[in-house]
């Protein structure tokens, strides 16, 4: 199952964060299938490809529950 989440990059203290379309057993640093855009928590920047994002969801990926959140929905 194709599962949309957050992946942590940045450094210690300084967290960035891509939103990708991933395998669900793959580790949360893993090679993803696909960048959807990334969200910035210090700098409360936040982008998403929303083509994408509408194309993965019609393919049959689950919203993470933390990417909800920064959706709204």
């Amino acid at each position: 199952m194709i599962k949309i989440r957050l992946s942590r990059l940045g450094k210690r203290n300084k967290p960035f964060y891509r939103i990708v379309a991933i395998d669900e057993s793959k580790k949360r640093e893993g090679k993803p299938r696909d960048v959807l855009g990334f969200w910035n928590p210090l700098k409360k920047e936040f982008k998403i490809n929303q083509e994408k994002l509408e194309d993965w969801l019609k393919k049959g990926a689950v919203l993470n529950q933390s990417v909800k959140n920064l959706l709204g929905k």
